[in-house]
């Protein structure tokens, strides 16, 4: 009695200690934990408004390049009727030239000269009237083009600044992509780790069983270890098998933390030999109602439903594909595969 008090006191004594150092443990990966989720949130909010950002400078950069091609077609019509009335003010002076010629070598003392000349003086007048007139739109015609080459001018610059945000944009929004796949990388690197140790702790419960093993990234038991042939309830001494493994995942739901997205796949195989009865008309129901089976005894021991997808493959995925009772007996089983 002496040395089993003595026991009881040293456990005593040892077990606060280990719970305040848990704890603390505890504490700090969940401080950690909300660190990342708010940098994620605030990551995810920041790329969300550089979207919006950069799709308003590509409308704003759209609606600046149509007007400044329209601006430009303006400016190329102002300046074919600068040149038509240039040319039409050429030839209004080359004529007033030759009637001015023409004035200048006529005499006086001859009525018809003297006609000719009130009419050569009225088409003089005329001419020069026309000049003017052509004159006064040449020179408006030419501040218009001056206004319009200035437009011109701010547009090519606004575009240029548009251009320079819109690069600017797209090399931040860059790096924020890369940011996201390190940080998405790291929670496939974690599942992974998580992965390791949940089969790392099937291995040792189910160290004393052939008939369980891992299969690459799967953890695989055969079908009779859970079932008697032909059906999909679970037998007791398979029940006892799940129940281990019902305690593995729910150490693994409480250390995997909850922003990883994860799931335990469970898949249902039967061997090619066909099956038809009431209750399963083929391998795939049988398959299916078997991984079913196990997802329910899991609920049942207290695993979160949404943590379980069940699949039957009935006979199609074999692992081996000779036709030997072994062969058959290899392919009837059931898979776990933790997975996002």
């Amino acid at each position: 009695m002496a040395t089993y008090g003595r026991r009881t006191a040293d456990r005593a004594n040892y077990w606060p200690g280990f719970v305040d150092a848990l704890s603390s443990l505890l504490l700090v990966i969940m401080f950690l934990l909300s660190l990342f989720v708010l940098a994620q949130f605030f990551l995810g909010q920041e790329i969300l408004g550089k979207d919006t950002a950069l799709s308003r400078l590509n409308s704003q950069i759209a609606e600046l390049t149509e007007l400044l091609q329209l601006e430009r077609a303006n400016a190329d019509d102002l300046e074919a009727t600068i040149s038509t009335l240039t040319a039409t003010l050429a030839g209004a002076e080359a004529e007033r030239d030759r009637l001015e010629s023409q004035l200048s070598g006529l005499g006086t003392g001859f009525d018809e000269r003297d006609a000719r000349i009130s009419e050569l003086n009225e088409e003089l007048l005329a001419e020069r009237d026309i000049s003017r007139e052509a004159a006064a739109q040449v020179a408006l015609l030419n501040q218009q083009l001056s206004a319009l080459r200035s437009q011109i001018a701010a547009l090519e610059q606004a575009l240029e600044a548009s251009e320079a945000r819109d690069v600017e944009s797209r090399t931040r929004i860059a790096d924020l992509g890369r940011r996201l796949n390190l940080a998405l990388a790291q929670r496939v690197q974690d599942l992974s780790r998580y992965r390791s140790d949940f089969f790392g702790r099937l291995r040792e419960i189910l160290a004393d069983r052939s008939d369980v093993r891992v299969v690459g990234d799967r953890f695989v038991f055969q079908s009779e270890v859970l079932f008697d042939a032909g059906t999909a309830e679970i037998s007791d001494a398979g029940a006892e098998e799940i129940a281990k493994l019902g305690d593995a995942i729910l150490q693994l739901e409480d250390e995997i933390p909850p922003e990883i997205n994860w799931v335990l796949r469970i898949d249902g195989h039967t061997d090619k030999r066909p099956i038809s009865t009431p209750q399963f008309p083929s391998n795939w129901e049988l398959s299916a109602a078997r991984a079913i089976s196990v997802a329910k005894l899991l609920v049942d021991q207290g695993v979160s439903p949404n943590r379980l997808v069940a699949a039957g493959f009935g006979e199609f995925t074999p692992i081996d594909d000779g036709e030997t009772e072994e062969a058959y007996r290899r392919n009837r089983r059931i898979e776990f595969k933790l997975t996002e």
